[in-house]
């Protein structure tokens, strides 16, 4: 096996309050994960620290080669280009096409050369099935193509894992399992996905293996 995130005995706090103790699992290359659990279990808080926006402070944890208990602030760039975060609202900018959205994230992180950030726009687009959808702006989009935009800006540069907080949550049920869809690909292509959700009729129609917060403790199962 090939973890991409470790945790051993790690506790997850959000300023001084303990949301999760003893927190230990795996996470392997490839592998497409559920997280799961109420409002305030502390599922957020537990993908907070992952992309360190959370301090580690008890425990073990690694993510894509990086000890988040020894990492400094100058170093959490470079783990976040290895990792791609996916939210609920998709974060989109408005004024600016598709094509514009995905190059800007582009240059930000350090591509320069026009013809390999146009490949590269090509290929994340063509992996979310809206290589046509280069041209368009956001707000020509249905919800579930933006948040398949948003999928492909996560993809960018080449992540180990996809991280994804309630991706579906905010569209209609057939949207919803259309994005499950996409992510399930990209973990076929190698890429881990961890995804958060509240859509229990999405497991079951996809069964796989279950992380679950719930009183402080983080439990795993999966369901066949």
């Amino acid at each position: 096996m090939d973890p991409i995130i470790e945790l051993k005995g790690a506790t997850i706090y959000q300023r001084d309050n303990i949301v999760l103790s003893d927190v230990t699992f795996n996470i392997n290359k490839g592998e497409f994960v559920y997280l799961i659990g109420k409002t305030g279990s502390g599922k957020s808080s537990l993908l907070k620290t992952l992309y360190a926006e959370l301090p580690v402070n008890e425990g073990v944890v690694n993510v894509a080669g990086f000890d988040l208990t020894e990492i400094t602030r100058k170093e959490i760039p470079f783990l976040r280009r290895k990792l791609g975060i996916v939210f609920q609202d998709f974060q989109l900018l408005d004024d600016r096409n598709v094509e514009a959205n995905l190059e800007f994230v582009l240059k930000a992180t350090g591509w320069y050369d026009e013809t390999e950030i146009s490949d590269r726009i090509d290929l994340v687009l063509d992996k979310v099935g809206l290589k046509d959808k280069r041209k368009n702006m956001p707000y020509n989009l249905s919800g579930g193509e933006r948040q398949g935009v948003a999928i492909a800006r996560a993809l960018l540069n080449n992540p180990d894992i996809i991280l994804a907080d309630e991706p579906t949550g905010n569209l209609d049920p057939e949207t919803a399992l259309d994005v499950l869809k996409m992510l399930l690909r990209i973990s076929d292509f190698g890429t881990a996905v961890l995804m958060a959700t509240h859509n229990y009729g999405l497991i079951q129609k996809y069964p796989g293996r279950i992380i679950k917060c719930e009183n402080h403790q983080v439990v795993c199962s999966r369901v066949d």
